[in-house]
């Protein structure tokens, strides 16, 4: 009924059968024979019961065949609603989702792993579409026809393709295959490799149209299936292409949803491919089921199946949007537009359930692999998975659908639970008919294995063998093995008789062929028979404690290891070690190795150590260590301590071996040391040691050390350690430590210190030492020290050379230090000091001192072979010490090498020496020297002796220019000229002229020159000088010369310095002076240029004086330096009128005399000019006369503005006129056609316009409409047939009629609605009317035409208007929507029946913003129920209740809502508003509520006792919330019949608590319920001892009979002896039967004289022991005769599974009697008769038939 009615539908059903089982049973009550106290409690507790049975009937119909799960919402994720549709989201599996953005400017992809929705995955990626794979974290992304596969995670693009068609449609059919759908084609793209897509088929022209929706392959990918949609007809229409790769055909098919599914039939061999498509055609929907292909061979063809798809009333536009198969169940899901689900056997075709999961489109959809059911999206973002419930199909099927067939057959087909009872039914049905064979099929093939249990094979072993026929328990195993594995309790029953014939290969056989189920039984049963093959049973059984037992016994230890990691179980290898060793030392060697090979061992390292100890194995243990500590971890330092120990006792090469490969850090390295120096491993006890008095002691016997590795051990040691050694080692044995020392310092000197080595060889005077050290460091040290201390040693040792070298290469000593020590040293060879005092220029100080010492051949042989550059510091030293003159020039004649001669001559001159160079110079310049110092000096002697020096200056070429004039300067400054000119030395040169005024000779210089920057730095105004040097330029140096390049040079250099009188003075001295430049156009030029910006006063004077100048250019410079006047003579003295005029009109602005000037010249474009300027300055008339003779029509676009402007429409006629003829423009006719209208010649007008014309009729009427020359304007729109715009035109000249037949001509909306609103502004509502019924159909224009009539107040009009258009064929949606609006605004009576009749055709949330604002509570509820806003509509109801609550509604529409919190809203209302219904309201949201939440709100206000019946509805869910509540209230209502029911019904409550407030209680049914709550939570002496106290012996005696303990039992006895209920002690005999001893009543009835009340207890007593021995002495007869009969052996020859053993297998004994009881009819001595039934129900004695 949920399924397939309406939710009225269903409430109306579930009452009546509520109804009917209330009635049934009260007439079942008085017409049965039910005793009488069954039909008291009935009518008693009938109320209580028949709520109970309602619920039950509730809760069955909400068990459902399906899961539903909502995995996230996407929008909580971040992704914008906008974002979640078609073209932006795609779901290519169940692993991600993939959602393109836009976020501002910048586009993204949003990938969300499912398994991870929190953490959404953002990538900045501009694409049209993007894919994932299904599988790994690979997009594909689309971009215009470029495609492109990127690995996400590696960040490399895998590859890239560019298309030729646009692809519309793409998806991956698998983990490396992309499917590419086009206009025209599909094709098939793999992601592997460099491959491009491979063309499938080409498309059908079925799906010409339509929009690609889903691509489908099968398995194989064999059959392809495209699936497109398209509109037609006002539906939407599915169309497919299904093609065969093999076939290479295709099939066009009508349908929307489609899938391939792999089924394999009942007897077939392999499976068959299936087609399932559905199609909503306009007749109905079906489902169709094919198989595809042809069948394989030894297949029976699936027939086809045909099934009609229901679609509720509500959905008659809905339509399949997806399928997907499940190959788990073999159920097809099928998803709907609207949001349905549709689930589909896919052997029948049988609809099993159909439900609506979502009220948004799910518009992707993929398959969901976890439960093997279909995963979606729909428009909210809610991502939904829809599976079976594996454990409510079957029942449901059964139950519900009532098919039990289809339910049998899934069971069976799919191992699903539910339908055990039908199988244990048949089963139990064909074992009874004594069917074995059938029911053995039943058996195995029952579902999750029901029935194969050791019931079953003991049931099959009963049965007795017939006769040459196969026992039935060999067929039921039989069947087993043909149909797969057989459990564990079938393995042992079928192993047990084999192993016993000794059938073993039998057991081998199924064993490979995994037909048994290992177990650890089985194991041990076979172990007895073959090890080897219990071990393999133990391995597939996991048993590992069997399995290493069996690899330790078969000798096969190193499997141990493999396996226990394998099945993760930790055995005692310590153990195993152990036993191992004593066998075999290396075979326990390999063992305790696998133990160890990991970073975590298996066993404790000390403990494995401990067996190797053991056995005094120390060769062995070395070995395992070494492979076990090669970690070298921190927690292994005892460990390697122990290693290193027994070596060194027992081996020291294999310690020294070890610690040599330094293997291990963390062992006790004192103790090592001392063991190494005792076994003599001296080198290793000083690496261990760490005190220096020990290193100390040990280290200086190097006689006994590796020199290399002692060096190295330094490197060790600290620096104070390292000093104290070597000074050790020197103290001990100088001679024998030396080397070694001397290699230590080199080495360390860094750490050591190079000072502190030095000090201490220097104290102990070992300058040999100190010299090999230093000498080792000397050429990488930078210290000046240490190049000092090596220079003393080498000259304390003898070694000159060495001296020398580093005297000649050293850059780090000290210069004066080691010149001053090599003067004290006096050395025999002085070249060291010749070469310190070269390198450091000691020049002077080597040759005083070499002079002073008689050492001059040490001086030749310093400038000769050493240095001759020093050449000149030598002579300046000799000078200094007087040295003969001759000594000295021989010296210098004597120094062939090259050195600086200029610095010779700076010493000599320094000395005023000079002349003793002059023949010395002159000979090399007789020998051709050409070097400039060499002529430099000769220069100045010939200058200082005045030896014809001018004529050695200007022949000369050698000499520098610069250094001689400079030395000129101050002797003669003439010759400094000469010397500079010769050199164009140009700054030195005009510095000496201007410091002593040679401004002629420089002028000549700067004209010769032609030198432009050297102009300029002369004529800058800074300059003192300029104006006496520019005096000599125009008097002299121009003059003078008869060069233009010099002359042009010199003009531009004056230009150039921005001195323009100075150039207008330099050029009239070479233009107007009638000199050879005078007609040079470009100076005339120039001259008239420099004039206008200099000097305008001389401007006019030039252009009347000169005649070659170039005039246009001039004149439009002179126009650019507002010069006007001058420019007008310009052209007028060259006859350019047309510039001349332009000049008066633009710059002179002078039209006055611009009219004469054309009046003179009389020229066409003179006067063109002039009308422009007269048009520009608004003289319109006179530009039109000026146009007028010039003839010229050329402008009349700006001729037609101007005059439009300035309305001068007269003149403009003429002008027209005139252009007319010129030229037939159509700006002209259609101009001429408005000045027309503006002048009012409407005769004209309508002549020319009905002439034959170019003119723009309609844009002209348009001008003339909106001036308002509405006459004019209905000639033109006349003439043109323009309705529209004549409508318009009438419509102002108050003609409405016939503007409505214009406008109904003009048929145009705009027109219309023109016309409408000038009808209303004219108060014709009529004509108004007629024209808004042209208007509202159209949605664009109803809302202007609102509010154009409810701005001038006619609302009447404006709803007469809208409810007259209702009935119109093209009535549309907005106008029942304004219409409503108008209602709830202006007449709120008429809204709700408007509603009630239009609301499917109205835009509910425009109308419910409009009910809102109106206050129309109740029409805004109807319209939230309408537009499924139920949440709002319960929301409203509840704020406005007097308007809006109506009971009814409320209850159906609350069941509706998805906001939780309104349930409990509500129930906050009914309690204030309607208390007296808030059960009614309850028990509708019985299915939806949290009832723990809903108790504890009505707990809080007290309010518990008005929803007393929706506790008792809801008491069947068992909470403990609710049964504590419901018993509460039952306790304050001291109703114990219905508590005590309550609590038997449902326990899930506080017991003790609940039994500890009853304790206290007033009333003893009360306490009585107290007791049995106490009993119930196994309190038996609490609950016995409060029966005592309220004298409950009934209830006494059951509790201790029920607590099964004899002290209980025996005080209660007790106790009723001591109240004297002597009955009672005999009812508590009966009842406590078996908990009793005999010896102790027998004692306290014989103290309390009542044996007449213990004698029947005490015969059953004796009754039964006799039974035990009758049985025991009947089981040891058997035994005997059992040992004389011989075993029964089984005929066949061998066990085969079509035939069993002929004899009859022994059945089971029959079971003894456990009590006996006596003859109902009979009491009890002691007993009163009405107490024997109550007692009669403990069944605890129970004597046998006959007894007394």
């Amino acid at each position: 009924y949920i399924q397939d009615e309406s939710y009225q539908e269903y409430m109306y059903v579930t009452t009546q059968r509520r109804r009917r089982c209330t009635e049934t049973p009260r007439a079942h009550a008085r017409h049965s024979k039910l005793s009488s106290s069954f039909s008291l409690w009935l009518e008693r507790e009938g109320e209580l019961f028949f709520c109970l049975l309602f619920y039950l009937l509730i809760t069955m119909a909400q068990v459902l065949p399906i899961r539903f799960q909502e995995h996230c919402q996407l929008q909580n994720v971040g992704i914008n609603a906008a974002n979640i549709g078609f073209a932006t989201l795609t779901m290519e599996s169940d692993k991600y989702i993939c959602v393109r953005e836009k976020v501002g400017e910048t586009a993204q992809v949003v990938i969300v792993d499912l398994a991870d929705p929190g953490n959404p995955t953002r990538r900045p990626i501009s694409a049209d579409s993007a894919i994932m794979n299904p599988a790994s974290k690979v997009i594909a992304l689309k971009a215009g026809k470029t495609l492109q596969i990127f690995n996400i995670e590696m960040k490399s693009k895998m590859k890239a393709y560019n298309c030729t068609e646009d692809v519309i449609f793409w998806k991956w059919i698998s983990v490396n295959t992309i499917a590419l759908v086009t206009e025209s084609a599909v094709f098939h793209w793999s992601m592997e490799g460099a491959s491009e897509p491979v063309k499938m088929f080409d498309r059908h022209t079925n799906l010409a149209g339509c929009q690609i929706i889903n691509y489908r392959t099968d398995k194989e990918q064999k059959w392809l299936l495209l699936v497109g949609i398209s509109a037609q007809q006002s539906r939407v229409v599915g169309a497919m292409q299904l093609y065969s790769v093999e076939r290479k055909v295709s099939q066009p098919i009508e349908g929307h949803a489609a899938s391939f599914a792999q089924f394999k039939m009942q007897g077939n061999a392999t499976e068959s491919t299936l087609f399932c498509f559905a199609v909503r055609t306009a007749t109905g929907g079906k489902l169709h089921v094919i198989e595809v292909g042809s069948p394989a061979a030894g297949n029976q063809p699936f027939t086809k199946k045909a099934v009609d798809v229901f679609f509720p009333p509500e959905a008659q536009n809905d339509f399949p949007v997806a399928m997907q198969a499940s190959p788990k169940h073999d159920v097809v899901f099928m998803i709907t537009k609207y949001g349905y689900v549709h689930l589909y056997d896919l052997e029948t075709g049988t609809c099993i359930y159909m439900n609506r999961i979502s009220g948004d489109t799910i518009f992707v959809t993929a398959f969901y692999e976890p439960t093997s059911g279909i995963i979606g999206v729909n428009r909210k973002g809610q991502v939904l998975s829809v599976s079976v419930d594996e454990a409510n199909i079957i029942p449901y099927i059964t139950n519900t659908l009532q098919n039990p067939d289809l339910a049998l057959r899934m069971a069976v087909r799919n191992n699903l639970a539910g339908a055990e009872e039908l199988f244990v039914r048949k089963f139990n049905m064909l074992f009874g008919q004594m069917q074995y064979s059938e029911a053995a099929k039943v058996a195995a093939a029952a579902p999750q294995g029901i029935l194969r249990t050791a019931q079953t094979i003991q049931r099959f072993q009963g049965v007795p063998t017939q006769p040459n026929q196969t026992s039935p328990l060999l067929q039921y195993f039989g069947i087993l093995l043909e149909q797969g594995q057989l459990n564990k309790y079938e393995s042992l029953e079928l192993c047990r008789p084999v192993l016993q014939q000794g059938r073993k290969q039998l057991l081998e056989k199924w064993l490979k062929e995994d037909k048994l189920e290992c177990s650890e039984e089985l194991g041990d049963l076979v172990k007895q028979a073959d090890p080897t093959l219990a071990l393999s049973v133990y391995l597939r059984a996991n048993v590992p404690a069997k399995v290493i037992q069996c690899f330790a016994e078969t000798g096969q230890f190193q499997k141990i290891v493999l396996y226990a990691k394998k099945v993760n179980y930790t055995p005692d290898y310590v153990f195993i070690l152990r036993n191992v060793m004593r066998i075999n030392p290396d075979q326990g060697l390999q063992f305790a190795q696998m133990l160890v090979q990991d970073d975590e061992p298996l066993a404790d390292l000390s403990q494995i150590v401990d067996v190797f100890a053991e056995f005094n194995l120390v060769q062995q243990c070395t070995s395992f260590l070494l492979d076990a500590l090669k970690n070298n971890r921190p927690a292994e330092g005892p460990l390697q301590t122990r290693l290193l120990e027994m070596n060194l006792m027992a081996a020291p090469q294999v310690a020294d071996a070890i610690l040599g490969n330094q293997m291990f850090t963390h062992y006790d390295r004192q103790h090592i040391a001392q063991l190494c120096e005792q076994a003599g491993l001296l080198q290793r006890a000083i690496e261990h040691y760490q005190d220096s008095f020990d290193i100390k002691r040990a280290i200086v016997h190097t006689h006994l050390l590796n020199p290399e590795w002692l060096v190295n051990f330094f490197g060790s040691l600290s620096v104070e350690d390292s000093l104290e050694c070597i000074r050790t080692m020197l103290q001990h044995n100088i001679r024998q430590n030396l080397q070694i020392c001397v290699q230590v310092s080199t080495k360390y000197h860094e750490q050591l210190g190079t000072t502190s080595l030095i000090e201490i060889f220097e104290s102990f005077k070992s300058f040999e030492g100190l010299f090999y050290f230093l000498g080792s460091i000397v050429n990488f040290s930078q210290e000046p020290d240490v190049h000092f201390k090596y220079i003393q040693a080498a000259c304390k040792t003898g070694q000159i050379k060495e001296v020398e070298r580093i005297c000649r290469e050293s850059n780090c000593y000290d210069p004066e230090r080691v010149k001053n020590f090599l003067k004290e040293s006096k050395l025999t060879d002085q070249l060291p000091l010749i070469i310190v005092c070269d390198r450091f220029d000691f020049v002077h100080d080597l040759v005083l001192y070499l002079y002073r010492n008689n050492l001059q051949k040490y001086i030749e042989i310093y400038v000769q072979k050493v240095n001759p550059l020093r050449l000149p510091v030598v002579v300046g030293g000799l000078l200094d010490v007087d040295c003969d003159e001759s000594i000295i020039k021989s010296l210098i004649m004597a120094v062939r090498g090259s050195f600086d001669t200029d610095m010779l001559v700076e010493e000599v001159e320094k000395r005023n020496r000079l002349k003793l160079l002059m023949p010395w110079l002159e000979s090399r310049i007789h020998d051709g020297v050409q070097e400039p110092a060499t002529h430099n000096a000769l220069a100045k002697i010939y200058i200082d002796s005045n030896n014809n020096p001018e004529r050695f200056l200007r022949e000369n070429q050698f000499y520098d220019s610069r250094v001689v004039g400079k030395y000129c300067e101050k002797r003669d400054p003439h010759l400094a000229c000469v010397s500079y000119e010769r050199g164009q030395c140009d700054e030195e040169l005009i510095k000496c002229c201007n410091e002593n005024s040679l401004f002629k000779s420089e002028a000549r210089y700067l004209v010769h020159r032609q030198d432009v920057d050297l102009w300029a730095l002369v004529l800058v105004e800074t300059n003192e000088y300029r104006r006496p040097l520019i005096d000599q330029v125009v008097q002299t140096a121009l003059s003078e010369t008869q060069n233009p390049d010099e002359v042009s040079a010199t003009v531009k250099a004056f230009m150039t310095a921005d001195l323009p009188n100075e150039l207008i003075e330099l050029l009239e001295k070479i233009v107007l002076d009638n000199t050879l430049f005078s007609e040079h156009r470009n100076l005339q030029n120039l001259l008239i240029l420099t004039a206008i910006k200099a000097d305008r006063t001389r401007v006019m004077e030039y252009i009347t004086r000169l005649d070659n100048y170039d005039a246009p250019d001039i004149a439009n410079i002179a126009i650019g330096s507002e010069l006007f006047e001058e420019a007008f003579a310009i052209f007028r003295k060259f006859d350019v009128n047309t510039s001349a005029i332009q000049v008066l009109i633009e710059h002179i602005c002078n039209l006055d005399r611009a009219y004469e000037y054309a009046e003179r010249c009389n020229q066409s474009d003179v006067w063109s000019q002039l009308a422009k300027a007269q048009l520009q300055a608004n003289m319109v008339k006179e530009a039109i006369d000026s146009y007028i003779k010039a003839d010229d029509p050329s402008t009349y676009v700006e001729v037609i503005e101007v005059a439009g402007n300035n309305g001068n429409y007269e003149d403009l006629v003429r002008y027209l006129n005139m252009a007319r003829k010129k030229t037939r423009e159509v700006l002209i006719e259609t101009e001429l056609v408005f000045a027309f209208a503006k002048t009012g010649r409407l005769a004209e007008l309508e002549e020319f316009v009905n002439g034959p014309n170019h003119a723009q009729v309609q844009q002209v009427g348009d001008r003339c409409y909106d001036a308002q020359l509405y006459e004019a304007a209905k000639i033109l729109f006349n003439n043109v047939s323009n309705f529209a715009r004549l409508a318009s035109t009438l419509v102002h000249l108050g003609e409405y009629q016939n503007a409505v037949d214009g406008a109904r001509k003009a048929n145009s909306t705009r027109t219309w609605k023109e016309v409408c609103f000038a009808c209303v502004d004219g108060g014709e509502f009529r004509l108004a009317q007629m024209c808004g019924l042209h208007i509202v159909v159209h949605a664009d224009e109803l809302e202007e035409l609102i509010r154009y009539y409810e701005a001038r107040g006619h609302f009447d009009e404006l709803i007469a208007l809208l409810e007259a258009a209702l009935g119109l064929e093209r009535a549309h949606m907005g106008m029942f929507t304004e219409l409503a609006i108008l209602y709830s605004k202006y007449k709120t009576s008429k809204m709700r029946e408007h509603l009630e009749l239009f609301w499917s055709r109205v835009n509910i949330p425009k109308v419910l913003r409009a009910a809102e604002q109106a206050h129309l509570w109740s029409e805004l509820v109807f319209l939230y129920d309408k537009y499924e806003e139920y949440d709002n509509a319960i929301t409203t109801m509840m704020q406005h209740p007097v308007d809006a609550w109506r009971e009814a509604q409320f209850k159906d529409i609350i069941t509706k809502v998805a906001n939780i919190e309104l349930y409990y809203r509500a129930l906050s209302f009914y309690l204030e508003i309607k208390p007296m219904l808030l059960n009614d309201l309850l028990l509708v949201l019985v299915p939806r509520l949290d009832h723990n939440r809903t108790i504890s709100y009505f707990s809080k206000r007290t309010r518990l006792h008005l929803v007393k019946p929706y506790m008792r509805a809801v008491q069947s869910l068992n909470s403990k919330a609710i049964n504590e509540a419901l018993n509460q209230v039952l306790v304050e209502e001291e109703d114990y019949q219905s508590l005590r029911a309550s609590i038997d019904a449902y326990d899930n409550f506080d017991n003790i608590n609940l039994a500890q407030q009853l304790e206290r209680h007033e009333l003893i049914e009360f306490r009585r319920i107290a007791a049995y709550l106490y009993r119930g939570n196994n309190r038996w002496q609490q609950a016995t001892d409060l029966c005592k106290r309220d004298h409950l012996y009934k209830d006494a005696m059951q509790y201790a009979s029920d607590s099964r303990n004899t002290d209980i039992a025996e005080a209660l006895l007790e106790w009723f002896l001591e109240i004297n209920r002597h009955d009672c002690f005999a009812a508590c005999l009966y009842a406590c039967y078996d908990l009793l001893r005999p010896d102790v009543i027998l004692e306290l009835s014989w103290r309390n004289n009542i044996m007449d009340f213990a004698m029947p207890f005490l015969v059953q007593v004796i009754r039964e022991y006799i039974g035990r021995v009758e049985r025991l002495e009947t089981k040891g007869e058997e035994a005997e005769s059992e040992k004389q009969e011989q075993p029964m052996m089984m005929n066949e020859p061998q066990l085969m599974l079509t035939a069993g053993p002929a004899g009859m297998m022994p059945g089971a004994g029959m079971m003894p009697a456990t009590g006996m009881m006596p003859p109902q009819g009979m009491p009890m001595a002691g007993m009163q008769p009405n107490m024997q039934p109550n007692m009669m129900a403990a069944g605890g004695f129970q004597p046998q038939p006959g007894f007394m």
